[in-house]
């Protein structure tokens, strides 16, 4: 009878610290809405109210689109060989970027290597417990997060600057020169997703390389 109340413990306590264990997602869907605040007046905010950031992830594949009233951005990742694609859609215009491992890599610098400091405070956000941490960046700037612990994502890749975060970013804020930008998670879906939804445009695109883009940008 001993025997038998110990393996119902047994039983139970795993049962416990599988249901409490922090679930890695390798493939799914996430959405974040996005708040722009104007730290000038004249910053233009407004054109861009209703923004949203859908994140596609499937094994080291990564997929980030941003959609706005002024156009929309996808950016596509394989982590695996590290080639990516920008592709621009504003005006009318469609751009594509190609960017190689060692491009992928210079675009992210500024991010890379961002250790994050916990705090005690917390917030429930989208039903899942939060803890708030935040980070310095290169150029001295500050990064506000609110993380779960219920989730991580296994292809960290996806986003360099919360790359080092033990966690799911459910809430952070991003400063520039004009705005301030707030990313909050409204969905997390687990489903399969098609690989299609990775593939590089082969047409429909003026194709432009990131060094040509950056050099466009300094002679601006």
């Amino acid at each position: 009878m001993k025997y038998i109340r110990w393996a119902f413990t047994a039983i139970f306590i795993s049962a416990f610290l599988f249901s409490n264990a922090q679930k890695t997602i390798s493939e799914g869907t996430l959405v974040y809405d996005i708040d722009i605040q104007p730290l000038k007046k004249d910053a233009g905010a407004s054109s861009l109210t209703g923004a949203t950031e859908t994140i596609y992830l499937k094994g080291g594949l990564s997929r980030r689109d941003m959609v706005s009233n002024l156009g929309n951005e996808k950016t596509i990742h394989d982590s695996k060989t590290g080639d990516a694609v920008i592709l621009r859609e504003y005006s009318g215009q469609k751009l594509m970027i190609t960017l190689t491992k060692q491009n992928w890599t210079d675009r992210n610098k500024r991010n890379d290597g961002v250790e994050f400091t916990p705090s005690a405070e917390t917030k429930e956000i989208l039903g899942h417990p939060c803890n708030k941490a935040t980070a310095q960046l290169k150029d001295g700037s500050t990064i506000t997060v609110y993380y779960t612990k219920d989730f991580d994502v296994n292809n960290k890749e996806y986003n360099v600057l919360v790359k080092n975060l033990d966690g799911l970013p459910m809430q952070y804020e991003l400063d520039t020169k004009k705005m301030k930008f707030i990313y909050t998670i409204t969905k997390i879906d687990l489903n399969s997703l098609p690989v299609a939804r990775f593939e590089f445009p082969k047409t429909g695109y003026r194709v432009m390389t990131y060094e040509e883009n950056q050099a466009g940008k300094k002679d601006l």
